[in-house]
This record gives structure tokens, C-alpha cells and sequence, in this order.
């Protein structure tokens, strides 16, 4: 029997994704409802790296940063090197990708990657996103979907809210480090549809010597009628944070600190949650408009959506200190604030294709962003100089085709071709720069073949052409001008199987070329273009529910990465990840005289990197132990435990290897590995109501 669904967050067909639901058409399709990793997505899927995440995978993990709502996704790791309300690191194949570089990431369709960023290029905040609020995460990796565009060689992971929550939520959070959160949610019946709406306030210092002090304010509204079928929906969202920094130090200026370069300590020393320039910070905001709007006739489904938002970014950060300027400091701020416009449109059709049942997708995705944004010279947050400033107007149109066609009971095959137009325009208003205008496109073919199942398993070979695309302002560069869309290749094999009863298990091995990797440069603060490179790696993940009352998940995940042109100063691609274990045990939905209690213990695992290209200098592995407790203590009222780092672990969240100067020290600087440490054992105390 041929198996049909379609996403809920992109209305896409299985040509494209597993979806959150598959609907019953009009010839009779089994109706099959994915809702999260133990759902099994043999005879759905189109490969063995895609997958669901439900809010009840989501409820089984402790959270220290709503960035880690990912983390449920294999092989993904979530890290900050800055003030909680900067953009997290990410971590996935190999890559370190920064803020969001080569990791295409969407809330219900509206893309949460910026272009030509005034910090990074593809960066992508998401300490907008409600936890609460979150229906599913779905998640696919590599260049082989063509409804996905730029940022999402690596990976794309769209995250879709609830249309109608399960219940009503009051939540009141508290913990050390002056860390507290209060979260309201409710439906309200209007019309012949449903209105969320959301609030969500925090307070976080961190264990910081100069504590972040971020306040953050977040909230939603959201209109819906109809399902995912024939229904449309309209959505407001606000956010706003201000905050302190502690950004990465050099390790000779920590007390104690044993430097692996042996460079001698500084003049200056401060303890492991001190700061060497005490008055970094930021502030954000991100506010949009969205619509949504599904129709289904017959064998033929419509979707549309259509955004709008307005965000700011205002950070202020000194990675090396008085390296530049001696006598002021290096501190700097960037500043990036735009308008961002777009929209898509897919349609699908059921029909046959020589005599075999097939789907084809046709879609269409436009988006804008008219940009402004500069660098300024600064020392404690005053402005001493304008190093630049742009405006910047940033187009592109992505229009793809997309087959699906089963053309025996164990083969199926996926083919899609997708292109791209872009349009960078730069009008330099003061500094250094160069105005201009480029225009540039790309064609990328898709493939895979789908094998099976036999025996409750799959197999699965793709490949495919992505890109990414790189900074407008280097772009138009007249004297060195960077490639506008770096094209990127991909393919890897596959198998999913659910031959043992209640394990879903996947294995994938991966290739991935880059034409041009974006790499850290610690002395600007910023990536920048490099060489091409070469990855391989594996993938193992394991979703393993033996009892009702049992959940047990084991992801493991492999890379290696080399620069593909030879280099004097090595092949080895830094920061470049390579080894990561994330594992879990959870109690849950017990009976008899446990059934008001639940648990679970998390380990969060990611190798040492080489943070140079010769592989001399690496970074130390990272190993942090999560554990959580709840308690049901009367009806619809729960108290709930985090720890989070139980072992008060004294790992580093992230380590880089650049020259910096403290004061007394060469003009020249000291190489030195810079790092920021991952946060001490800490609890919070959470409770909450349901109505």
C-alpha cells in the first residue's frame, strides 16, 4: 500500500520531508501521524537523516538555553561564547557553523538565518523561540532537498508552533546566578477559530563576575482556523533582550589556568567566570508578522505563506583586548538592523508516472532584505571612530520541482532541481567599503533512491548541489571580490531500520565538499571565506522506548574535515568537530506509586577540535551530565528539578586560537588559546499549572 504525507510546517510532500501528519486523499491513502522520534519513518522518509521531534521529546530534556531545543536532533551541539542573548554555536557534521552558517533554520516557515550580518553571515538567534510553544522540530541534513535553499548544506531544521495548545500554562522558573522566568500560554476561542496567546519574561545574570543581567521579553499571538489540511493561520511575535557580555578569554590571564602553549600568565588575572573587558554587551529585537494558508482538493494540495519583520542587533565585543589600538582598547560594535520581506507558494499533485503512483512538487520562495548596517570603533560602549557603515539590499528567488515515485513496492526514487537568483547591492555611506551590484544565480539537481523495506528496513542513497551564499559587502569587494554563492556537493548512504521491536535505529555515512568554508578569524571578530574543503563522517542514532514508561536515545556522530588545496600552514580545517555523544534516559508516564514522579539524566558529549590548521594547538573534549526530576504533586500542578553540569564539570564551551594583547605585553601579541568556559552545576526550580 502506498503510504502519502505532508509537512504541516511547508505542506510539502514526502517528495521533500517526513511530515508532522499525512491526510487522507481522495483515492484512499493510509493516514499515517508522525509525532516525534518514535514515530517510525520506515516507508516515509527519503533518507536516513530526516526526522521529527514532538513536544513530548521536547518535555523529556532539561534546558539550559532555548537554543537546545535542537539538541534533540542527532549529532546536533549547542554552545555560547558571549552573553546569553547573543546567537548560540552550532555544532553538526563536522562543522563549526558558527551562528547559523550552512544550518538553514525556519519558525513556521519564516527563515530565522540573516544574510550579510553585521556579526556573521547566516546568523541565526534563537532565543526567540518558546519551548512551550513548540509543536515539532523537523529536521533533515545535506544538500538533497530542493525545497530548501540557502544556509542548508549541513543541515535544516524548521520548527513549527502549535495551532491550538494542548492546554493552558502557567509556569513560574527560579534558580542561583539571579536566573528567573515567567511564562503565560492560553487558548481562547474566537469566532470559528482559535487565538493563542503568549508571554514570556526572564531574568538571567549567569555565574559571571560581572553578571550578564539579560532581560528578556518575548511574546505571541497567534489566530488560526481550519487543520492542516484547508486552514490558514495568522501570527505576531515580539522579542527583545538586553544583556552583559563575558566573551572568550585568554587562557594566560586565568588564574590558575595551566597554558598548553606555555605562553607565561599576564600581567592581569582574573578567575575562570571573569571578563577582560567587563563592559561588553548587546541588545536585540526581532518582531514579525506572519500568514499561513493550506488548500486541499483531491489528489492536489496548495500552501502559501507570506512574512514580514523588522529586526536589530547592537553587540559590542573586544576578542583581543589592545592588540590594535593600546592605548583605547580594541572593543568593537556592530550594528545591523533591516526589514525583511518574503513568501512561498507550493503546489503538490498526486498522480501516476508511467503507470506508477508519484507526487510532484512545485514551489516557489522570494525573500528581501533591505539592510543597514556598520562597524564602529569603540571603548566601553562609546563610539571613537566609524571603521564602516552600508546600506545594503539583499534579493533572492529560489524556484524548485521536486518528484516522488514509487515505482515498485520496494523501490522508490526522488529527483528535484532547484535554482536561484540573487541580487546584492551595497550603497557604502562612510568608512572603508565598496559600493556595487552583483547578480548571481545557481542550478542544484537532487537524487536519491529508496530501497525497501525488508524486514522493517530501508536504504537509502542520495546526493546532491547546494550553496551558501556569502556577505554582500565582501561581494562587491572591488579589490578582492568573495564568490557570491559558494557551491557545495553532497552525498552519503543510508539505512533505517525498526527490526527490533520498539528501536528505531538509523546509520548514515556522509560526504560533503565546500567550494569556500567560512572560517573564525579571531582578530576581527568574524568568519571569512577560505579554501575548499572536504568532509566525510558518520551518523549512528538510536530512539529506544521498551516500555510505555521508558525512553532510552543514543546518537553518535563522526567527522573528518581538510582543506582540499594545499597550504603551507596545514590542512586541517579549524574548529572543525570531531567526535559527539549525546545520550539519554527518561522516566516518564509512570503507574501504581510512582505515577506522579518523572526523570531522566542527559550526557552531552563533543570532542576535542584542532584550532589551528597544522593540528598543533586542539582544544580539550567536553563531557556535561544533565539531570531533571518532576512531580505531579495534584491535579494539573507540577513541580519540576533541572541540574544541569551535575558533575560541575570544568569543560569549555568553545575554544579558539588567535593572537591578543594585555597590557605589558609584545605589540605583536600573544598566540594564545581563547575560551569560555561552560557554566558550573546549577539548578532551577520550575513550577507549573495547567489548565
Amino acid at each position: 500500500m502506498r503510504v502519502r504525507a505532508i509537512m504541516l510546517g511547508t505542506a510539502m510532500a514526502l517528495a521533500a520531508a517526513p511530515s508532522a501528519r499525512a491526510v487522507e486523499s481522495a483515492v484512499g491513502l493510509e493516514t499515517v501521524i508522525v509525532t516525534g522520534r518514535a514515530t517510525d519513518l520506515t516507508g516515509i522518509a527519503s533518507s536516513a537523516n530526516q526526522g521529527v521531534v514532538g513536544a513530548a521529546d521536547l518535555d523529556l530534556r532539561p534546558m539550559l538555553r532555548p537554543g537546545e531545543i535542537v539538541e534533540n536532533i542527532p549529532g546536533v551541539i549547542i554552545t555560547q561564547h558571549s552573553g546569553s542573548g547573543k546567537a548560540n554555536q552550532y555544532f553538526l557534521r563536522g562543522f563549526n557553523l558558527d551562528h547559523g552558517t550552512d544550518l538553514a533554520i525556519d519558525v513556521d516557515g519564516m527563515p530565522v538565518n540573516m544574510p550579510s550580518h553585521g556579526h556573521g553571515q547566516g546568523y541565526s538567534d534563537l532565543n526567540f523561540a518558546i519551548p512551550e510553544l513548540i509543536r515539532q522540530v523537523d529536521y533533515q541534513k545535506g544538500p538533497y532537498y530542493a525545497d530548501v535553499g540557502d544556509f542548508g548544506s549541513a543541515g535544516a531544521f524548521s520548527i513549527h508552533y502549535y495551532d491550538v495548545l494542548p492546554s493552558g500554562i502557567v509556569r513560574i522558573e527560579g534558580g542561583p546566578f539571579g536566573y528567573g522566568r515567567a511564562f503565560l500560554a492560553n487558548n481562547a476561542g474566537i469566532g470559528a477559530g482559535n487565538m493563542i496567546y503568549a508571554l514570556e519574561l526572564e531574568h538571567n545574570d549567569g555565574p559571571w563576575a560581572k553578571g550578564d543581567d539579560a532581560r528578556k521579553i518575548g511574546g505571541m499571538l497567534r489566530y488560526a482556523q481550519g487543520d492542516a489540511q484547508n486552514g490558514w493561520s495568522l501570527t505576531a511575535m515580539a522579542y527583545h533582550n538586553i544583556w552583559n557580555s563575558t566573551d572568550q578569554v585568554a587562557d594566560r590571564a586565568i588564574i590558575g589556568r595551566a597554558d598548553p602553549l606555555g605562553a607565561p600568565p599576564s600581567t592581569i588575572q582574573i578567575s575562570r567566570w571573569g571578563a577582560l573587558d567587563n563592559s561588553d554587551g548587546g541588545k536585540t529585537g526581532r518582531y514579525s508578522l506572519s500568514a499561513d494558508w493550506r488548500q486541499t482538493n483531491g489528489n492536489s494540495r496548495l500552501h502559501a505563506t507570506a512574512y514580514g519583520l523588522y529586526y536589530d542587533l547592537d553587540l559590542s565585543s573586544n576578542f583581543t583586548y589592545f592588540l590594535n589600538d593600546p592605548v583605547r582598547g580594541d572593543q568593537f560594535e556592530q550594528q545591523d538592523a533591516r526589514y525583511v520581506f518574503g513568501g512561498a507558494i507550493d503546489q503538490a499533485w498526486d498522480h501516476t508516472l508511467f503507470g506508477a503512483n508519484s507526487t510532484t512538487i512545485v514551489g516557489l520562495q522570494l525573500r528581501d532584505d533591505e539592510i543597514r548596517n556598520g562597524l564602529f570603533h569603540t571603548e566601553r560602549r562609546r563610539r571613537l571612530s566609524s571603521d564602516v557603515f552600508d546600506r545594503i539590499s539583499e534579493t533572492n528567488a529560489g524556484l524548485y520541482v521536486q518528484n516522488q515515485t514509487h515505482w515498485t513496492p520496494w523501490l522508490r526514487t526522488v529527483t528535484g532541481l532547484r535554482g536561484d537568483l540573487f541580487r546584492f547591492d551595497v550603497t557604502h555611506i562612510s568608512g572603508a567599503g565598496n559600493s556595487g551590484g552583483v547578480t548571481a544565480s545557481m542550478a542544484e539537481p537532487k537524487a536519491g533512491i529508496v530501497l525497501g523495506p525488508w524486514a522493517d528496513t530501508e536504504f537509502y542513497l542520495n546526493g546532491g548541489f547546494g550553496y551558501h551564499s556569502n556577505d554582500a559587502r565582501g561581494v562587491v569587494d572591488a579589490a578582492a571580490p568573495a564568490t557570491p554563492l559558494a557551491r557545495t556537493k553532497g552525498a552519503e548512504v543510508g539505512i533505517r531500520t525498526t527490526a527490533i521491536p520498539n528501536l528505531q535505529s538509523s546509520l548514515t555515512l556522509w560526504t560533503l565538499h565546500i567550494q569556500s568554508e567560512l572560517t573564525w578569524e579571531g582578530d576581527a571578530g568574524d568568519t571569512a571565506p577560505s579554501g575548499p574543503t572536504d568532509r566525510i563522517g558518520i551518523e549512528f542514532a538510536n530512539f529506544y522506548t521498551p516500555t510505555p514508561w521508558l525512553t532510552v536515545d543514543a546518537d553518535f556522530a563522526w567527522s573528518h574535515a581538510r582543506f582540499t588545496a594545499f597550504d603551507p600552514a596545514g590542512q586541517r580545517v579549524p574548529e572543525s568537530l570531531e567526535g559527539t555523544i549525546d545520550a539519554g534516559i527518561a522516566l516518564h508516564d509512570l503507574t501504581s506509586w510512582a505515577k506522579d514522579w518523572s526523570g531522566g539524566l542527559r550526557l552531552r558529549y563533543f570532542g576535542p577540535r584542532n584550532l589551528t590548521q597544522d593540528g598543533l594547538v586542539h582544544s580539550k573534549s567536553t563531557t556535561l551530565v544533565y539531570a531533571n526530576l518532576g512531580y505531579e504533586f495534584a491535579e494539573n500542578w507540577s513541580i519540576g528539578l533541572s541540574i544541569f553540569n551535575l558533575f560541575d564539570a570544568k569543560a569549555s564551551d568553545i575554544d579558539y586560537f588567535y593572537a591578543s594583547r594585555l597590557p605589558g605585553e609584545p605589540a605583536s601579541g600573544v598566540d594564545d588559546v581563547h575560551t569560555h568556559p561552560a557554566e558550573p552545576r546549577e539548578f532551577r526550580v520550575s513550577i507549573t499549572r495547567r489548565f
